[in-house]
This record gives structure tokens, sequence and C-alpha cells, in this order.
């Protein structure tokens, strides 16, 4: 069981009175400890639900952000992260920028082995964009070539 202690950052998880966000806000991701930094381990997260606004037309975006990260020692709690991918609502970026954003924000914030972030975005004018971003640690360099290989791969078969 987790001590007091080890979520004394975490404070929207369980709050009653979520106050939702209406601009792009960073600071809302929260953190707790990593009880097992000796593994290597993969953590998955998935938003189906992303919107952000088009920064030339301010036109709704909507997409799919998956997040895979290796955690060293902080992780990112969901309902921070929840609220934070929230506040893209009003954020006026293209796709590519929202997904290296995100990603950005997170290796600032928890410091990961390896971290990707993908996103899926409905199709605009007949043309659907899936950005890939990525990051690693010296250790875990292989595997973010990799990756993102394997990326390119899958987008020539599509």
């Amino acid at each position: 069981m987790r001590t007091q202690e080890e979520l004394n950052g975490v404070t929207l998880l369980g709050n009653q009175h979520t106050q939702y966000p209406t601009t792009y806000d960073p600071s809302l991701l929260e953190t707790f400890p990593n009880k097992h930094p000796e593994n290597e381990y993969l953590v998955t997260l998935d938003c189906p639900e992303f919107t952000s606004l088009c920064p030339k037309t301010g036109q709704p975006d909507f997409g799919h952000i998956v997040i895979s990260y290796i955690p060293s020692e902080r992780m990112v709690e969901s309902k921070s992260l929840k609220l934070y991918l929230f506040s893209f609502r009003n954020h006026g970026d293209f796709h590519e920028d929202c997904v290296n954003i995100i990603m950005n924000d997170l290796v600032t914030l928890m410091q990961p082995k390896y971290i990707e972030v993908t996103g899926i975005f409905n199709p605009r004018g007949g043309i659907r964009i899936l950005p890939f971003a990525s990051y690693a640690d010296d250790e875990h360099r292989s595997l973010r070539q990799e990756r993102l290989q394997s990326q390119m791969n899958q987008s020539f078969t599509l």
C-alpha cells in the first residue's frame, strides 16, 4: 500500500471539486514514485477523446492520443494527465505540435527511460494525420530507433 508521504504530490485524484481547465496548462501534471524503478516495464495510457483547435481556422480537431513509457523514478498520475490533455481543448496548434508538446511535457515531468506519444487524428479535408514522437535515455536509444523505424514502415504500408 502507498504511504501518505508517497501520495503528497497527488492532489487531483479523489478531489470532489475538480476544476476543468480552459487553456493549455502543463502545471496540472502530477507524479508519484515508481515503486519498481529497477524493473523494465511499459505503461500505456490511452485517450480516445482528445480535442484541440486548428491554429488557423479555430475549428475543433478530434483525435486519439496513446502514450507509452518505461518509467524511471516518477510516474504520471492519470487524473492529472486527463485534465492536462483536456486543457488542449481550446489550444490552437497543429497535430504534430500537440504530440510533441505532450511528449516534451511528460519528459520534463518524469524523466522516463523511454516514452512515445502517438496521435491518431480524425481525417480533416480527407487527410488523416498520424504523428509519432519519442524520447529515450542513453540506455534505450536503440529501442527509440527500432520504434521509429517500425512507425515509418507501418506508415508506408497504409
